[in-house]
């Protein structure tokens, strides 16, 4: 760390260098006046330091020290000296010893800075975010961008291991609309066109397979056009892999050690390799999601034919329509109260449910609204069904599956976090397989890709691509084609999705099939991915891979709660950098290089 500027860092002095001369540089953290002795803690990122300026040794040197303030950015020349028995901070690596200064030098001063640089000091994110070069200084941002740091290391460290090359692919691409939106960038020299920065670099990778590359990784930038959320930006970082002649339990392969590295190294803990392996049917079926946090113990029941015979039409209705009806168990929840219970209710119903069925199990029998219906021998046979016991809670959702997932997923974590059931001191992670080719959009009223277009289906489903897409959509049977499945994987950690990858589809007639099955006709195939599909045409090979989105990854590595804490320089929740002011008007003379005009009204007001 030695430069011209210093000899050491802040962080690195010890007893074992008393008596040397040492220069050091940084930031005032504190200024003590102890009237004749200044005491001023010295921070950089990698240490504090304290440094004492005597005024019994150097007058003139303390009175030149006296006006420092903190934030100011100094150089300080000094002898490094043991500090008293008495004195020493056991809180700080350099807490032995001080450095007495013998010339000072002030590269910088500052003004007071808009908020506290302290651990605990109180501070909005908008003010943080408005000065992120001052957050930054922080000891704990200096950590987090220090761990990412190590997080990247280590991945690349196990894929170059495995013969894995990092390649860039590019950031200017062709728009191919088909999810999130792009984010399009004018061309100056081509009037009235547009690239697209990438929302994954997915089709240069498997263009890097038709190559003959073998093996690819990168640290890819990624941009989305999207609703932000707690784990989301818009734009973000992804490892981005891909391996020729590869099946999925060779990707499973390449990655699971290094993941398994990663937990060790960040959270202490062994986790077994190879990972467990759970059918999106099943986790569907049992969490209600494709994510699990499997450290939560609590699971689903679907109960169609109990809940049936009780004679409550909600529940009557719901199985005759085709839909499902589902319960959760809370063990020993029935103390919950009714205040509690509500609050259940109406979160139910915020997320698109009619209501929550409930009952309380006791000895004598169940209360609450189901529990008039859990009588006779039918009211037996559900209580065995959902495997309740005096004590329990029963929540249950009837309706369509998808809206019944999602209400009994989201309560699953509550009920769970309020019974204290989830055991933070294990770190579980799955493969989420077998995934469905297609999902039904009720909104554009046409199938569209699970994953995306380019994903391989199961060998055993490949006859029923080929089977609909000669039939048409007018020959479709909705639910044959639910049913088609893929090799495709999810990788989760503690509930959180990391990343998605596939098998890739390496033939053409099976890629053509695939994009009649989302509606896309032969023009618009070959107007938005002809080029990728005539690359089919040259002896492509088996292929398939991997993205981790990597800003979440150091999310959950790290324990923070929003991926805004692990980027330098992130974007508010609705896509503004604060700091620079992004995005932002351009002059008239821009505007006109690029042949654009603009509709809208600069007081956010649209023509």
């Amino acid at each position: 760390m030695q430069t011209t500027y210093r000899s050491h860092t802040c962080g690195a002095l010890r007893l074992t260098d008393e008596g040397q001369t040492v220069h050091l540089c940084g930031w005032v953290n504190a200024v003590r006046d102890q009237g004749g002795v200044l005491f001023v803690d010295l921070r950089d990122r990698y240490g504090v330091t304290q440094v004492t300026f005597r005024g019994d040794k150097d007058a003139a040197l303390l009175a030149a020290a006296e006006p420092v303030r903190p934030e100011w950015a100094l150089r300080v020349t000094g002898t490094v000296i043991a500090r008293p028995e008495e004195a020493r901070n056991a809180n700080l690596e350099t807490g032995d010893v001080e450095v007495e200064a013998t010339a000072l030098e002030i590269l910088s001063e500052s003004q007071t800075p808009p908020f506290p640089l302290g651990e605990r000091a109180e501070v909005t994110p908008e003010i943080r975010l408005r000065h992120r070069y001052l957050d930054l200084r922080r000891p704990r941002m200096t950590k987090i961008l220090s761990d990412r740091a190590k997080i990247m290391a280590i991945i690349r460290k196990g894929l170059d291991a495995q013969g894995f090359i990092d390649v860039e692919t590019p950031t200017l691409v062709r728009s191919t609309p088909e999810g999130a939106r792009d984010y399009l960038v004018p061309s100056r020299v081509h009037p009235g066109r547009f690239y697209a920065l990438p929302q994954s670099p997915q089709i240069f990778k498997q263009l890097l397979m038709v190559g003959g590359q073998d093996r690819y990784y990168q640290f890819a930038r990624c941009y989305r056009d999207e609703d932000l959320r707690a784990d989301r930006q818009p734009e973000f970082t992804q490892i981005d892999i891909e391996a020729s002649f590869v099946r999925p339990d060779d990707v499973f392969g390449f990655l699971e050690p290094v993941v398994a590295e990663l937990i060790a190294a960040f959270h202490g803990r062994e986790v077994p390799v190879p990972f467990r392996r759970m059918p999106y049917a099943e986790s569907m079926e049992r969490f209600g999601n494709d994510k699990p946090d499997l450290r939560n113990p609590l699971e689903l029941r679907v109960v169609n034919d109990a809940a049936a015979a009780l004679g409550f039409r909600v529940f009557e209705s719901a199985v005759e329509s085709g839909g499902l009806v589902k319960c959760l168990v809370g063990p020993g929840a029935a103390s919950f109260s009714r205040k509690e219970i509500d609050g259940l209710e109406a979160e139910a119903r915020s997320m698109g449910a009619g209501g929550l069925a409930w009952a309380k199990v006791t000895e004598d029998g169940a209360t609450g609204p189901l529990g008039k219906f859990l009588i006779g021998d039918a009211g037996l046979a559900f209580l065995r069904a959902v495997e309740a016991s005096p004590g329990d809670l029963i929540l249950c959702a009837a309706g369509a599956p998808v809206v019944v997932n999602r209400v009994l997923s989201a309560l699953r974590d509550r009920v769970a976090q309020r019974l204290d059931l989830v055991d933070t001191n294990r770190t579980e992670v799955l493969w989420i397989t077998d995934f469905p080719l297609l999902e039904w959009n009720d909104e554009s009223e046409r199938f569209q890709a699970q994953h995306h277009p380019f994903t391989m289906p199961a060998a055993d489903d490949v006859p029923l691509v080929f089977e609909a897409a000669e039939k048409g959509p007018d020959g479709w049977d909705k639910a044959t084609l639910e049913s088609i499945r893929t090799q495709a994987y999810d990788l989760v950690i503690d509930g959180v999705e990391m990343g998605s990858g596939s098998v890739r589809i390496h033939r053409q007639d099976i890629q053509q099939a695939a994009f009649a099955l989302l509606g896309l006709t032969p023009d618009d195939v070959e107007r938005r991915f002809g080029w990728f599909v005539d690359a089919l045409q040259y002896g492509t090979p088996p292929h398939g891979g991997f993205a981790i989105g990597f800003d979440r990854l150091v999310m959950t590595l790290l324990g923070e709660e929003g991926i805004q804490d692990v980027i330098a320089f992130p974007k508010t929740l609705n896509a503004s950098d604060l700091m620079c002011g992004a995005p932002a008007e351009v002059d008239d003379l821009q505007m006109a290089e690029l042949h654009l005009a603009s509709t809208a009204d600069p007081d956010g007001e649209d023509d």
